[in-house]
C-alpha cells in the first residue's frame, strides 16, 4: 500500500506559521486546546486549520486529544534567526506535496509539475485556481526557504 504524502494548502503562509508558534509558545507556554488557540488568534477556523495542519506536517507542533503542543523543532524555528528558519523549512518540505514531486523533477515549470501531480492522483491543484495556488505555494514556501530557485519561468530544486 502506497503511503499518502501530505499536501500543503495554499491557505497556509509562512507568516501564519510564525504567528501560530509565537502565540502558542508565549501565551500558552507551548501547549493548549486548539479551540483556545484559535480564539486567541481571532481567526476563522477555515483559515486556522490549514496552518495547524502545515505546522503539524512540518513537525513544528503535535496534535492530540484536542491539544496542540509545540515541538522542540518548533521552538528551534521560533527562536532561530532567519537563516535557521529557512534551513528548518527546507529540511521539512521534501516530504510534503507539491515539493516531493518537485524534488523528483529537479527542474520544471508549473505546467509540468501540475501534470506530474495529476499523474500521481494529486488533484488538490487541478481546479480553476490550481495554477495560481501552486505558484503561491512554490514562492511562499519553496523559494523563500531556498528549497527552490526561480529562473524565468522554471523552478529548480536546490537541495539534493
Amino acid at each position: 500500500m502506497q503511503t499518502q504524502v501530505p499536501i500543503l494548502s495554499p491557505s497556509a503562509r509562512v507568516a501564519d506559521l510564525l504567528g501560530l508558534l509565537t502565540v502558542l509558545y508565549n501565551s500558552f507556554e507551548g501547549k493548549t486546546d486548539i479551540y483556545l488557540l484559535e480564539k486567541e488568534l481571532e481567526v476563522d477556523i477555515d483559515d486556522f486549520m490549514p496552518i495547524v495542519y502545515a505546522a503539524n506536517t512540518l513537525g513544528f507542533v503535535t496534535i492530540g486529544d484536542g491539544d496542540i503542543i509545540i515541538t522542540d523543532k518548533g521552538i528551534e524555528f521560533l527562536k532561530g534567526n532567519i537563516r535557521k528558519r529557512k534551513e528548518l523549512l527546507r529540511e521539512s518540505l521534501h516530504k510534503i506535496e507539491p515539493f516531493a514531486t518537485a524534488k523528483e523533477l529537479g527542474k520544471f515549470n508549473i505546467e509540468e509539475l501540475l501534470g506530474k501531480l495529476e499523474e500521481k492522483g494529486i488533484t488538490a491543484y487541478s481546479g480553476p485556481s490550481g495554477y495560481h495556488d501552486l505558484q503561491v505555494i512554490l514562492a511562499e514556501w519553496g523559494v523563500y526557504s531556498g528549497f527552490l530557485k526561480l529562473v524565468d519561468d522554471e523552478y529548480e530544486v536546490t537541495i539534493s
